[in-house]
Order: structure tokens, then C-alpha cells, then sequence
């Protein structure tokens, strides 16, 4: 053996020693965060359900009120990143092919400025700008709040295939539109996943701003508990989004363990 496989040896498994800690650790989080959220939820609802309620507090926190808003909220969030998804990861491909790379810049500056804009003012603008409520009035400017990470990502992931493998899959005789399906997207896919994952999150949590545009969800509870100085309905809301959100990060990451290339873990 040479000094220089030697050296590729003992590297790699070094990086095998150091990440096998970091994967056990990630595993443990995945067995315990779905519990965590039970555990959360259920809590919180005990809590509220054993109290003596008043009438309003009965009305909000009724088992078929919690169902509805809960319902609205994961929709809401299921509805923005399927458009994030449809819209991010087709353009972002798009612009990383030759001919659309210069157009890149515009794009990402765009949904940079969907992402450093406040939600609420979004909400609120759409709001303005269409004069009307709804479902879609809080999905539209949510799911362009959501957008950057999946489009950034999608760009990266592209950008991070080696070019080698690329002109291995041409010298095979593969089609432009084969290496983009069986090479280039397969390895840019853990990028977009992670970016998928951070939307996921953002759109749960900026979820609970739609109920000012009449779109439902977990932010009427939160909300009513706060114009009421109920602190009990406030507390309730809030520990529920809260739980949504750690589920939906859960899920984003067991996305990311179990669709990624199995060749890459």
C-alpha cells in the first residue's frame, strides 16, 4: 500500500469514527422528538380539560374547535410547501442549466425578499392588495415567505455535483435530460431536502398569522386567548403550534434520513 492510500485510508476512517457519534445522536433525536410532542400535546390538553372552564373557554377549547383549527393549520402548512415544492424545485433546476444561469441573481433576490420581509406585513399587504379573505389569501404570501430555502438549496445541491460524474454519464452516451434524472437530481436531492425541511418549519409557524385574513388555523386560539386575557386558551394554542412545528421538523428530518441517495449516508 502506498503513502498515499495510507493517508486516503486512515482519513476516511477518521471521518468514519467522528460521524458515527453525530449519527447515533441524530437517531436518538428522531426516536425522541415524536414522543416529545406527544407528550406536549396530550400535557397541555389534560391541563386545559381539567379545569373549570368558563363558557367561552368551553367554546374555544372544545375536542371539535382544537380538531378544526388544528386541521386548518396542518393544511395551510401541507398547501404552501406543495406549491414551494411545485414552483422551487422546477425553477431552480431550470437555473442551473446553461443558457439560464445569469438569470439566477433575479430569482434568488426575489424570494429573498419574500424571505426578509415580515409575514405579517405580507399577510397583511396581499390583504390590501387583493381586498378580499380566505384560504388562499393566507397560502399565497406564506408559501412566497417559504420560498427561498428550497430554491437556494435546489441551486446548491446542483452546483455541488461534481462535474466529473457528469461528463462520465455524457462519455456513456446518456442524454442531456438522462444525467439530470439519474445523476445530477439524485445527488442534489439531500440539499433540497434540508431546504424543504427549514420551509416545512417557516410555514408552520408563520401558519398562525392566517387567521388575520379569515384562513384558520392555530392562531385563533392564540389569538382569542389574548384579546380575552384567557390565559388558558392562550396557552393551549401556543403549546399546540409549538408541538406542530416539532412534528413538522421531525418529519422533514426522517425525509432527510430515509429519500436521500442511499449511496451518500
Amino acid at each position: 500500500m502506498t503513502a498515499a492510500t495510507e493517508t486516503v485510508a486512515r482519513g476516511a476512517a477518521a471521518h468514519a469514527v467522528t460521524a458515527e457519534p453525530e449519527r447515533r445522536a441524530e437517531h436518538i433525536r428522531l426516536l425522541v422528538q415524536p414522543v416529545l410532542v406527544l407528550l406536549l400535546a396530550a400535557s397541555v390538553l389534560v391541563w386545559a380539560f381539567r379545569r373549570d372552564l368558563t363558557t367561552t373557554q368551553q367554546a374555544s377549547l372544545s375536542v371539535s374547535n382544537i380538531a378544526t383549527v388544528t386541521w386548518q393549520h396542518v393544511l395551510i402548512t401541507v398547501t404552501v410547501v406543495l406549491i414551494v415544492v411545485a414552483v422551487a424545485v422546477p425553477l431552480g433546476t431550470l437555473l442551473t442549466r446553461p443558457g439560464y444561469r445569469r438569470l439566477a441573481p433575479f430569482f434568488v433576490g426575489i424570494a429573498n425578499i419574500g424571505a426578509a420581509a415580515p409575514a405579517i406585513g405580507l399577510i397583511v399587504l396581499f390583504y390590501l392588495a387583493t381586498r378580499t379573505t380566505g384560504f388562499w389569501i393566507g397560502v399565497a404570501p406564506i408559501a412566497f415567505y417559504s420560498l427561498l430555502p428550497v430554491l437556494r438549496n435546489t441551486i446548491l445541491g446542483y452546483q455541488q455535483v461534481d462535474r466529473t460524474l457528469i461528463d462520465a454519464g455524457r462519455g456513456q452516451g446518456m442524454s442531456t435530460l438522462t444525467v439530470l434524472r439519474r445523476i445530477e437530481f439524485p445527488l442534489a436531492v439531500p440539499y433540497i431536502l434540508a431546504g424543504l425541511r427549514t420551509s416545512l418549519v417557516l410555514a408552520v409557524g408563520t401558519a398562525t398569522l392566517s387567521f388575520l385574513v379569515s384562513a384558520g388555523g392555530l392562531g385563533i386560539l392564540i389569538d382569542t386567548g389574548y384579546k380575552l386575557r384567557d390565559n388558558v386558551t392562550l396557552v393551549v394554542g401556543a403549546v399546540l403550534a409549538v408541538s406542530l412545528a416539532l412534528l413538522v421538523d421531525w418529519l422533514g428530518a426522517m425525509a432527510e434520513q430515509f429519500l436521500g441517495p442511499r449511496g451518500l449516508k
